[in-house]
């Protein structure tokens, strides 16, 4: 159970404590943040409320620690991360239970993310990406020696619906690259945060190395975002991120804010993998995903039959509790299931075809298909999060690609057709950081490159990139008297 266990020194009453300088603490503020459960909309948990002088104490303290965890050989970075994540392994289950209570998400996902995050600091944890170089200069009396160096304090800020795998796959490239971290957890998603925090405490990091603040955006955000301290910023959201990207000044930015991914399906496609991929791209996790299918292109030949087929499967989906494993479940927020039935209203005036009836009781929406949508309907364009999947007909493939490249979103697309140099070609056409061909949009596995073009981000994450923008190549050049010249 959450907050118990291990985890009793984290709570604090009825508050859940933040983490600074190796041990746990109340804010000074006497304040508290609540998280409201979105599927009982009732408060579930509480957090502390951290003041903008607490964060100045944890970037002194993260700047004092980086510069010896700078000097700590490579092994032992290694082998605390190894140690992080046997915690994290072995106490799976109050984190997935927090992950059920505070975004909704269904349980067995919920274990399964904190699976994922463990295989992904394994990975990390083999310590065999930061490479070093040397070359000679134009004459042998010059060699230039590279490394990779620590940029110095990362600040990470994970999103809601996956608030510990993403969280953790930003933790862990700049702690193996010799970075210290100050993570901001997501408001819904912080007790998450937490007790995975109290995992890498567990596993005997040094102190003032890994800091976790929570408080409301409106009071810390700007100020962690433009703080003197901060050397690098890994951000996983929406438009705030934009805002943050102007704000930041000078710094390496890692940024993804989201997509319209398309699924662009040719006459020739494998129609029942097709409905298959549109179901799992487009509904798990009730579509809160920035990898979702969000669009669907598909070929006017081809469209009633795939429209038939998905509808059938969507009859099937299970909507419900999250502790029930339910499918469907509620959405983060009022505020989100608002914005969702905006979307929806706005494309049933204007005369989309609604193949299930719209349903919604509180945060909870049922899963909608919307047929005949055209590209004066909002829906066509802008990002639901949320159980609802738009399908538009289209005379060509010229005319799918296009709708694609019109988004101002770039992040993932998929294209369904037997013809792998078609699939290629289409592919290349595509404006996005990433096209999956015959499967829905995905981020992972973990040491994938993942990055997304326009509105959609800046830089690219995976293992192999993330450490390459949390780290800086330092050159050192040996000048000699006179030309070498190897024996022999």
């Amino acid at each position: 159970m959450a907050g118990t266990g291990i985890f009793t020194e984290i709570l604090d009453g009825e508050v859940y404590k933040y983490y600074s300088d190796g041990e746990w603490r109340t804010s000074s503020s006497g304040k508290s943040v609540a998280i409201v459960n979105p599927a009982t909309r009732k408060t579930q948990y509480k957090v502390q409320a951290c003041t903008q002088e607490e964060v100045n104490k944890v970037m002194e303290m993260a700047k004092s620690a980086q510069k010896s965890w700078a000097k700590t050989p490579l092994w032992k970075r290694a082998e605390l991360l190894h140690k992080a994540a046997a915690i994290l392994k072995d106490n799976k289950a109050p984190i997935a239970e927090s992950l059920v209570k505070e975004i909704a998400k269904p349980a067995k996902d919920s274990v399964t993310e904190i699976s994922n995050v463990c295989l992904g600091v394994r990975i990390l944890g083999e310590g065999k990406f930061l490479l070093s170089d040397s070359f000679p200069g134009n004459e042998r009396t010059k060699y230039c020696l590279t490394s990779k160096i620590p940029l110095g304090v990362v600040l990470a800020i994970p999103p809601f619906n996956y608030p510990v795998n993403l969280a953790v796959s930003k933790i862990a490239p700049a702690l193996i690259a010799g970075n210290s971290l100050v993570l901001k957890p997501p408001t819904q998603g912080a007790v998450s945060c937490l007790h995975m925090v109290h995992c890498f405490h567990l596993a005997g990091f040094p102190k003032g190395l890994i800091s976790c603040i929570t408080g409301k955006g409106s009071e810390i955000g700007d100020f962690l975002t433009m703080h003197p301290a901060v050397n690098c910023i890994s951000f996983t959201g929406g438009d705030t991120g934009i805002s943050i990207s102007k704000k930041a000044g000078m710094i390496p930015l890692q940024m993804e804010l989201g997509g319209k991914d398309a699924c662009i399906v040719l006459e020739d496609a494998d129609l029942d993998l097709v409905a298959s991929n549109i179901i799992k791209g487009g509904f798990s996790y009730s579509g809160q995903r920035c990898t979702a299918v969000k669009v669907v292109l598909v070929m006017e030949s081809v469209a009633d039959e795939l429209v038939e087929k998905v509808k059938a499967k969507v009859a099937k989906l299970t909507v419900g509790p999250p502790e029930e494993n339910c499918d469907i479940t509620a959405v983060v927020s009022e505020s989100s299931a608002n914005f969702i039935e905006g979307l929806v209203m706005d494309a049933k005036e204007k005369g989309a075809t609604f193949c299930q009836e719209y349903k919604r009781e509180g945060n909870l929406i049922w899963p909608l298909l919307l047929d005949n949508v055209r590209p004066d309907m909002r829906i066509a364009w802008e990002e639901p999060f949320g159980p609802v999947l738009p399908v538009l007909r289209i005379s060509s493939v010229e005319e799918g690609i296009n709708h694609c490249n019109a988004s101002n979103f770039g992040l993932q697309g998929c294209v369904f057709t037997k013809d792998i140099n078609k699939a290629m070609l289409i592919s290349d056409a595509m404006e996005t950081g990433t096209v999956q061909i015959n499967s829905a949009p995905a981020r992972g596995p973990d040491h994938f490159p993942f990055q997304g073009l326009k509105d959609s981000g800046i830089g690219s994450q995976g293992v192999t990139n993330s450490i390459n923008l949390m780290t800086k190549v330092k050159t050192t050049v040996i000048n000699l008297p006179t030309p070498s010249y190897s024996m022999g």
